[in-house]
């Protein structure tokens, strides 16, 4: 079996989507590693142990929970959040072949959100959706408008719906119901009414199941075709998952802000990445010690005042920086900007990447990579790309940082660096050339500067998927594609925006940023011998956490 996770969710849980979760989990484990995940549920509840009994992955109670019930009721993005990273952690514990996520149990607490709650983690945990609808007192009909309501919310989620369990049925309605359903969208199985709180066992419930769920069509949907959704939450917690298995240093030359050392702290009770703080031991932990943070103490502190240090990269920025007169004197005053010391680091191979920009200005941040660490042979410019995290995807956006008006040279050269960088984060680069032309629609010197950037983007690679000059309505949406850019296979399914020059990228990225609720993480800077990354002043915690991540991964590719 292919697939991996598989979401079992209902607009009314209780007796009936039970016999499908225990049908389910005790049919997988005969050929299968499955583990049991149940994003948010009741402290109270005894549902998960009994599914613990028929899984086989040797999991505890605690591995099987992401949230109660109350916390996701009170905070949804914050449960959100903590379910994926629960869920990433747990699998990489226990390694199952099959994981099956069961939704919120009923409640005495109402939540008019629970059931589209329950759609959105599906997403987030990549998972499609068996979804069960009860059809006690409901007639086909009825049904049938139950089935597409609860499909819509489940398909604006970002996941789809890959099977139907009709429960509470009698012989009948059995019967009825398959004909009634015989040539529905997808496979839709009726499960009889059994009463799991009165009288019947979990046993009585896996023979039900097995009676009237015929085994091996529920296995050939389980393993047919599936795009998994990318949303916020999922590409967050996998960048710290792919950042953890190989780890990397980085340096924090910004160690006198709060935010970076709970980043820092995070990350390092993680086990995600090892990290330098630039500044005095004693002084940074006893900060960490009044912000509650546990962790601090396993980063390498790096004093700007070691003498034997400093005179090592004295003698090396003299070096680097000789055609440009840099005398010992002047190496040692440069020295004492945290972010000079920092890329230094970087240099002598004492840190992978640098990460800095929370209390610095960009120019700051990236005048020192520039000088010391130096862009990549026959990179025209450095640029600012953005991952932006959209409802079931990301995409990268560039240049919306450094270049403000790149010439055709340069602006080919940023696309090639962000096609590279959407394939670093496991994007399939289709590369779009902004413009408010498509394909020769508008005239002028501005167009003519995107097509003179394709044409030279098209010359060193030609196996990239690329169209330009496009409209960003055409390069996003496959509907207007078909009107203004007919026959073009990359047309409507861009995934690198490059903008022409950076009122554009910045501008459209803040607007998408706070209109549509994208993540936006960055910018990365790209073209550099090695990773230096640029925090906006306002980063929250979790922004420097993804920078740190994110680093880490490109230090990899370097590898």
């Amino acid at each position: 079996m292919s697939l991996k996770n598989v979401s079992i969710i209902s607009p009314e849980p209780g007796n009936g989507r039970n016999v499908v979760a225990l049908g389910l989990v005790a049919l997988l484990a005969k050929t299968n590693v499955t583990s049991v995940f149940r994003p948010a549920v009741s402290c109270t509840e005894t549902f998960t142990d009994t599914l613990l009994d028929y899984a086989n992955a040797h999991q505890t109670r605690e591995q099987a929970i992401g949230v109660t019930l109350r916390d996701a009721r009170i905070n949804k993005q914050n449960a959100r959040a903590q379910i994926v990273s629960k869920f990433i952690d747990t699998n990489a514990q226990l390694n199952p072949t099959v994981r099956v996520i069961v939704g919120s149990d009923r409640n005495d607490v109402g939540d008019p959100e629970r059931f589209s709650f329950n759609a959105d983690v599906s997403a987030d945990l990549q998972a499609p959706v068996l979804l069960t609808i009860c059809t006690l007192h409901r007639t086909p009909q009825q049904v049938h408008e139950t089935i597409e309501a609860c499909t819509e919310v489940i398909v604006d989620a970002g996941t789809k719906v890959i099977g139907v369990f009709i429960t509470g049925c009698d012989e009948n309605q059995c019967t009825s119901l398959r004909t009634y359903f015989k040539d529905y969208d997808v496979p839709v199985w009726t499960v009889p009414f059994l009463d799991l709180e009165e009288n019947a066992t979990p046993d009585d419930a896996i023979g039900s199941f097995a009676a009237h769920v015929p085994a091996d069509e529920l296995l050939r949907t389980l393993d047919s075709p599936f795009v998994p959704p990318t949303t916020p939450y999922a590409f967050q917690y996998d960048i710290l998952a792919r950042a953890k298995k190989n780890r990397k240093t980085i340096v924090l030359p910004e160690g006198a802000d709060d935010r970076i050392i709970t980043a820092a702290n995070y990350l390092l009770e993680s086990n995600v990445v090892d990290i330098v703080i630039i500044g005095e031991r004693d002084e940074i932990l006893e900060r960490g010690k009044r912000l509650g943070l546990k962790s601090l103490d396993k980063a390498r502190f790096q004093s700007m005042e070691d003498e034997q240090l400093l005179t090592e990269m004295i003698d090396k920025l003299c070096e680097l920086r000789a055609k440009k007169g840099m005398t010992p004197d002047v190496a040692r005053k440069t020295l004492r900007d945290p972010n000079y010391f920092g890329t230094m680091l970087v240099v002598l191979g004492q840190a992978d990447g640098l990460v800095s920009g929370a209390i610095s200005s960009t120019a700051n941040t990236v005048r020192p990579a520039l000088q010391l660490i130096k862009m990549k042979p026959g990179t025209k410019s450095v640029s600012g790309a953005f991952l932006m995290c959209l409802k079931d995807h990301v995409s990268v956006f560039a240049d919306c940082a450094i270049n403000l008006d790149p010439d055709p040279e340069q602006l080919a050269d940023i696309a090639l660096q962000s096609a590279q960088t959407a394939k670093a984060f496991s994007i399939e680069p289709r590369v779009g050339m902004l413009s408010y032309s498509t394909l020769g629609s508008g005239k002028g010197p501005d167009v003519d500067l995107v097509v003179q950037a394709t044409s030279i983007v098209r010359e060193k690679n030609p196996d990239l998927a690329l169209v330009g000059p496009i409209q960003f309505d055409a390069a996003w949406s496959p509907d207007v594609a078909k009107v203004k850019a007919p026959g073009d296979p990359v047309a409507g399914r861009v995934s690198v925006f490059v903008f022409p020059d950076l009122d554009s990228g910045n501008i459209c990225y803040k607007a998408v940023q706070r209109s549509s609720g994208a993540v936006a993480i960055g910018p990365i800077l790209q073209g550099l011998n090695k990773p230096v990354n640029d925090l906006s002043r306002g980063a929250l915690v979790q922004d420097i956490i993804n920078t740190i991540a994110l680093t880490a991964i490109e230090a990899q590719q370097n590898d």
